[in-house]
């Protein structure tokens, strides 16, 4: 995901001097089972908090493993910009 980042960062010219991302997969209830859940922190340096909500949101989008999980895993998104 972090690749995704700064692929978009390098096209959109935006002035991303750093990023980082945490993730935590977790077991979700799901009726008689479980399901999969992913917890994705991005922390970004160089833009300000709404630039870089827009550039991790713009990555998920192209991301292949967001893109292999769509519809499959609940994804959460957080966007920590310093």
């Amino acid at each position: 995901f972090e690749s995704a980042i700064r692929f978009v960062a390098r096209k959109q010219k935006l002035p991303l001097a750093d990023a980082a991302v945490t993730s935590t997969v977790s077991l979700l209830p799901n009726g008689e089972g479980f399901k999969l859940g992913v917890a994705l922190a991005a922390e970004t340096k160089g833009l300000d908090q709404a630039a870089a909500e827009a550039l991790v949101s713009a990555a998920h989008q192209i991301c292949p493993y967001s893109n292999a999980i769509r519809g499959n895993v609940e994804v959460a998104l957080s966007v920590k910009a310093a």
